[in-house]
């Protein structure tokens, strides 16, 4: 049965039409936190102002909390405690490009603040107000948590992605990966691909004991694809596990294939058991190859290679890439995350905890 002519493209409408609405959704759910974080700045503000010029003292923010309550029943998030938060917020970032001139302006000689240099007025309006909360509490330095902030605006991190992102300490991760990039691609992609990896990858979600086959490590990353997919970041798409290459008469299986949408190119993983071994990289560079001449489109970037072991020595590492044309990655990954320094000083060895029972026995 033939559809009238005005039907035959209607599914392609209605797809644009959903997509309109979607995108109007979401400009709007942005447009309102927007506006939220701006008030919550101008009450801290406000506060900080009357603190400074009439002398308030923090009591006056119980009473304005208590007040709004009762005048303004509907309206939340003007409890005590987010009251304080605002007068917080607006310390942290005292002088953002949304609000009027200053009357007296600064000097020209007048060092700017660094919150001033680092955080725009529309970097700062992007971020939602939990987040922010999470990243005064656990970022005190500021070009860290600017770093924070930007990738949770890039990536669309939640609040508890984003916890986790801070507690893995991602900021000192990513961008360290060992590789070749420099050399073999042009800039500004190099730079990019190599923002896009990190050292160390952690792998805390999977329950694997020593020792393991690389073939259970792969098992459970692709069991876990959503955790593993979060851990390398966005832009990864996941192709296949055990991807076969067919070359001349024999057969051959890539570990780990992605296509990265942000790059356009294919992503080649191999995980390795133990440390990296200077064979892996010819063993690497044959795979990119392969899926150069085989998978990869006219339009994509050259594929790249990605090797993660348990430990490397970079020297090796920067011996066993030199003279290589594909683009490779050495990574290593982590499968517990280790104590922090502070507090694994304070937790008793196992001697001490010997002893402990032992005197206990004798009691």
């Amino acid at each position: 049965m033939n559809l009238p002519q005005p039907l035959v493209h209607y599914s392609a409408l209605l797809a644009e039409v959903k997509q309109r609405i979607r995108h109007a959704q979401a400009r709007a759910v942005l447009a309102v936190n927007a506006e939220l974080i701006r008030l919550y700045w101008e009450i801290g503000q406000m506060l900080d102002t009357r603190q400074a010029i009439e002398g308030w003292g923090a009591a006056v923010i119980p009473r304005l909390a208590l007040d709004i309550r009762n005048e303004l029943p509907d309206e939340k998030g003007f409890s005590e405690r987010n009251i304080k938060r605002m007068l917080a917020f607006y310390r942290e970032y005292p002088l953002l490009a949304f609000v009027p001139q200053p009357v007296a302006p600064l000097p020209r000689e007048a060092k700017v603040p660094q919150a001033v240099a680092l955080f725009s007025a529309e970097l700062v309006q992007a971020i939602p107000w939990g987040h922010h909360l999470m990243l005064m509490e656990k970022t005190k330095d500021l070009p860290t948590r600017h770093w924070y902030m930007q990738a949770a605006r890039a990536n669309g991190w939640s609040r508890s992605v984003l916890q986790m992102q801070i507690e893995t300490a991602a900021h000192h991760r990513q961008g360290k990966s060992t590789s070749n990039f420099v050399q073999r691609l042009p800039r500004p992609q190099s730079d990019l691909v190599q923002q896009t990896l990190k050292d160390p990858y952690l792998f805390d979600f999977l329950t694997l004991e020593q020792p393991f086959h690389e073939c259970e490590l792969e098992t459970g990353l692709v069991q876990h694809l959503e955790k593993f997919l979060m851990e390398l970041g966005q832009g990864f798409a996941f192709v296949g596990r055990q991807h076969h290459l067919a070359v001349g008469d024999q057969d051959f299986y890539i570990d780990l294939l992605f296509y990265h949408l942000r790059l356009r190119c294919f992503v080649v993983v191999e995980l390795k058991r133990g440390a990296f071994k200077p064979e892996y990289a010819g063993k690497m560079h044959f795979y990119c190859s392969v899926v150069d001449d085989t998978l990869r489109h006219a339009q994509d970037a050259p594929t790249i290679g990605l090797i993660l072991c348990q430990q490397h020595n970079e020297v090796i590492a920067e011996y066993a890439l030199r003279g290589m044309d594909t683009p490779i990655g050495i990574s290593t990954f982590e499968l517990t995350r280790a104590l922090p320094t502070s507090l694994a000083s304070k937790l008793p060895s196992i001697e001490q905890i010997e002893r402990e029972l032992a005197s206990a026995e004798t009691i």
